[in-house]
């Protein structure tokens, strides 16, 4: 790709609502007004943890947004947030469908903190019923910083992608000494064994690219039972 020339106009893709502005007669942020995203951006980083600052004993829990209400890891999901809740844990998703409703669900159902940190996607992505206090978020890495910032432990259910690129980030943070030591708990044997076994016999075995030890970061564990006797020893962080 040739740079464009110095004194071009180049242009970065505008937001839905960055267009709603330039309809209302505003200026739109060409390449020389980065700085009006780079703003919008601190926003959300300081807006978020002033948001997550109000809350203790957080645990983030991940997963699916298509588990259908019902389904077998829809419904340990609801069970472990009824456990967070109901022994005084703050429980915090992405704020949609699937996993993420199921855990808020089970923690608003004991009257606890049933926490949401959304995004607006093409697809599947709704604020789900069961939050009792939210934050929107338009940037997904912001968004992700914020899941992972200050929670004493993460929760893993099945999950596509999504998951997948939180479960990685935040084993390659620890691994790499860039966040503390938390416990990364994975539910589900039978979806998350084949990942284990892989990583084992090619990541480390076949190719060592990582060491003996990462293998050890991530806990399979096959109920809401064992994933909350797992969470329930780790310890609060003070990241505030």
């Amino acid at each position: 790709m040739i740079p464009p020339q110095v004194g071009t106009s180049a242009r970065i893709p505008l937001t839905d609502e960055e267009k709603e502005i330039c309809k209302a007669g505003a200026r739109p942020p060409h390449m020389s007004d980065i700085t009006w995203r780079i703003f919008r951006i601190m926003a959300e980083f300081v807006e978020g943890f002033q948001f997550l600052s109000t809350t203790s004993r957080q645990i983030s829990v991940f997963g699916s947004a298509r588990a259908p209400a019902g389904s077998k890891w829809y419904e340990e999901s609801v069970k472990l947030g009824r456990m967070l809740g109901q022994n005084g844990f703050t429980v915090i998703t992405g704020g949609g469908p699937g996993i993420m409703e199921a855990a808020n669900k089970g923690a608003y159902e004991t009257g606890a903190m049933s926490v949401g940190l959304n995004i607006q996607l093409p697809k599947e992505q709704r604020i789900n019923p069961y939050v009792t206090s939210s934050r929107a978020f338009y940037y997904f890495f912001t968004r992700k910083v914020m899941l992972a910032a200050s929670a004493q432990a993460y929760v893993f259910f099945p999950g596509g992608y999504g998951t997948l690129d939180e479960l990685f980030e935040i084993l390659t943070l620890i691994q790499t000494g860039k966040s503390e030591k938390i416990p990364v708990v994975l539910v589900g044997r039978e979806y998350w064994d084949p990942l284990k076994t892989w990583l084992k016999e090619a990541v480390y075995g076949t190719y060592d690219a990582v060491d003996r030890a990462d293998l050890d970061l991530p806990k399979v564990v096959d109920t809401a039972e064992e994933a909350y006797a797992l969470v329930a020893k780790s310890s609060e962080r003070h990241f505030f």
